[in-house]
């Protein structure tokens, strides 16, 4: 599917990111479902659950990775209207999808007591944790699918199916945790078995509905899994795009990981800030769902415009987009402004709680233009294949600002969680300020494949 050129970037942006936006609330609907069932079965399966999804990125860095290689090689084949090329593109996605969807529960499933131990779970919560871990591993054939298929539809601006996929894994994931977690509907009461494999079920129908989807409109056949020949020639460009963007996975969520470590470990009122940090993030989150929809736009819009050889528009499309998000989101910001006092304290009843998510909130909504901006120029970037330019941004606004003035602020000069949440607005700054120089004053557009440093594969 070529790029409508004769459709307005305005009208072309919202009939992209509209379903985008949406397909994104449903994925926050899955995690609160589970949380909320498995808070009213045990609030050990509540803590195990949180364990392992937030350890999960470590599976899937390569799936995300694969599939951010995927939308700038098939988006910028499609756009430079080279069809068999981005169909053999995505015959070596759904590939590698399904070789390491395999490879991880291979690896995992022998290792997941080792995999717990690290972990540092406590004892009392490890057996559980470790089962969770297990039918997580057998999820991730699926997850794997799921992720690089998706990227596939959007790639080819269809991106409705892969709000269709998340609107039917959301339901079969509540059916199952209702059902099968808390017994609803006439079903037998499995507990925490009814909520663990909700999540297997879920994503393998998800899968199941992608391949069916692909199938139905042709592309999946056998003429898209090209000949060595082809592949050898077509993959390094697939792992230059693929790699920075794994490894800025893991820099972002390692990240994370220390920012939690040096927060836990203040001076004063750790267990408050943790408590706040979690009810702020959870509040801050709805402004990410369009956020995160305008960076996959982004991406696709980018990859096209490059790939028909058009780099200015590629440009003014991220500019585009940018200026759009910055409006609408930050509109939506304000408003959330005003309401901020009694949202936050039905999240957080404790008011020691309630404040500090308060603080937290005041200084990561003031950082809002800056995160928009970094997440809005990264889509770009990744579109046209300028990963190793997100790694650099976001890699140096983590580890070179966040986490240094986290510990100097939060332990050695204010010594309370406010200094953490001053440093997020910090690194948020200058990593935009990175991103935006490097989108609007560097040569980018070398990294899409059509450029004469990169070769031009049929």
């Amino acid at each position: 599917m070529q790029l409508d050129t004769s459709t307005s970037s305005t009208r072309l942006i919202w009939t992209l990111s509209w379903p985008q936006v949406l397909m994104m609330v449903f994925h926050f609907l899955i995690g609160f479902v589970d949380v909320w069932v498995a808070g009213q079965i045990d609030h050990r399966l509540q803590a195990a659950l949180g364990i392992i999804t937030q350890s999960l990125f470590f599976f899937l860095v390569i799936a995300t990775a694969v599939a951010s290689g995927g939308v700038a090689a098939i988006s910028q084949s499609l756009g430079a209207g080279k069809l068999l090329r981005a169909e053999r593109y995505i015959g070596l996605c759904l590939l590698v999808a399904a070789v390491f969807g395999l490879i991880f529960p291979l690896l995992g499933l022998p290792a997941k007591g080792l995999f717990v131990r690290l972990l540092q779970v406590p004892q009392d919560i490890a057996p559980l944790t470790e089962y969770v871990l297990e039918v997580f591993l057998f999820a991730l054939p699926p997850y794997y699918m799921l992720i690089v298929q998706n990227a596939v539809f959007r790639s080819r601006q269809k991106v409705m199916v892969p709000l269709y996929a998340m609107i039917l894994v959301t339901a079969v994931n509540t059916l199952c945790d209702l059902g099968f977690g808390l017994g609803w509907f006439g079903l037998p009461r499995l507990g925490v078995k009814g909520v663990v494999w909700a999540t297997f079920w879920s994503i393998s129908m998800g899968a199941i509905f992608g391949l069916y989807m692909l199938r139905r409109d042709g592309t999946l056949r056998r003429q898209i899994f090209a000949p060595w020949r082809w592949v050898k020639c077509a993959y390094p460009y697939l792992f230059k795009v693929a790699w920075p963007a794994g490894l800025m996975q893991i820099v972002w969520h390692s990240g994370y990981l220390v920012l939690f470590a040096i927060t836990a470990s203040l001076p004063e009122g750790s267990v408050m800030a943790l408590a706040g940090m979690a009810a702020g993030a959870r509040i801050e989150a709805l402004l990410f769902l369009p956020a995160f929809a305008l960076n996959l736009t982004a991406s696709i819009l980018v990859g096209h415009f490059l790939g028909a050889g058009r780099p200015d528009e590629a440009r003014r499309v991220g500019l585009r987009i940018l200026g759009i998000g910055l409006v609408g989101i930050g509109a939506i910001t304000l408003l959330l402004w005003t309401v901020l006092e009694p949202v936050t304290g039905f999240l957080a009843p404790n008011a020691e709680v309630k404040a500090q998510a308060l603080d937290y909130l005041t200084w990561n909504m003031l950082a809002i233009p800056f995160t928009l901006t970094t997440m809005i120029l990264a889509g770009a970037l990744g579109g046209a294949g300028a990963t190793l330019y997100n790694l650099l941004g976001m890699g140096t606004g983590t580890w070179l600002i966040r986490l240094p003035l986290a510990f100097v602020l939060g332990h050695l000069v204010l010594g309370r969680a406010t200094g953490v949440w001053m440093s997020m607005l910090a690194s948020q700054a200058v990593q935009a300020g990175l991103l935006f120089y490097i989108f609007t004053r560097w040569d980018w557009q070398r990294f899409a494949m059509n450029s004469k440093r990169n070769g031009n594969s049929k």
